[in-house]
């Protein structure tokens, strides 16, 4: 990692290229036909996480979307924008969010230090911070303890996409995809799928009755 220069991103590009019209000469052709992808990702800025390359996913597969500490913010046109169409033109069958470990968003969270639109921008990991801030004290290495809160992250940014308006008018619909949260272990570069409790959010009402009936 980090020998990758400037001057060899539109030679490896090339050599990519060559790669593929190797495998399928029809390769390119195909690909621009469109895009029907099952998934949409959302995920952290951070380079240390390749969503696509982590599960070997090829171009037309998965619908992405990335920031920094993978926030659903309901505000976020753009997001809103990427689920809406995700969901109501690519009729996507899952939506998924993945954090990970050793996350410089959550850290910064954590920190509460001065650093700009940056602060501003993981201030609700901040608040879930102080939300969790017992169980989260009893775990004394720091590295830790941001990695616990990563897991509590990335559950809320799931239920908070069941609170877009977007996510409503699917589950009035009848039609909707399973919503998931994964953290990407970057010490094992194992993704671990973390329980959204879909069965107290049907009976909280955030879920439709027939939830798990529909996306299994």
């Amino acid at each position: 990692m980090g020998n990758l220069s400037f001057e060899k991103l539109l030679d490896n590009n090339q050599k990519w290229i060559t790669e593929k019209l190797k495998e399928n000469p029809d390769y390119f052709k195909k690909l621009s036909k469109g895009q029907s992808p099952k998934f949409l990702m959302i995920g952290c800025s951070d380079s240390r996480v390749p969503v696509t390359s982590l599960i070997k996913a090829e171009p037309g597969e998965i619908f992405i979307h990335r920031n920094i500490a993978n926030q659903v913010n309901l505000t976020d046109i753009n997001m809103l924008s990427v689920l809406e169409y995700s969901v109501e033109h690519l009729f996507i069958k899952h939506i998924i969010v993945v954090g990970h470990y050793n996350c410089g968003g959550v850290a910064a969270a954590v920190d509460g230090i001065n650093q700009g639109l940056i602060e501003n921008w993981v201030s609700p990991v901040n608040e879930l911070y102080h939300k969790h801030s017992e169980e989260l004290s009893s775990i004394k290495e720091s590295s830790k303890m941001c990695d616990r809160l990563s897991e509590i992250n990335v559950v809320a940014q799931a239920h908070n996409i069941i609170k877009t308006p977007v996510m409503q008018r699917a589950f009035k619909s009848g039609k909707f995809p399973k919503i998931h949260a994964w953290i990407f272990d970057i010490y094992t570069g194992k993704l671990i799928q973390k329980d959204i409790n879909e069965s107290k959010l049907i009976k909280e009402g955030l879920l439709p009755r027939n939830y798990l009936e529909i996306v299994n």
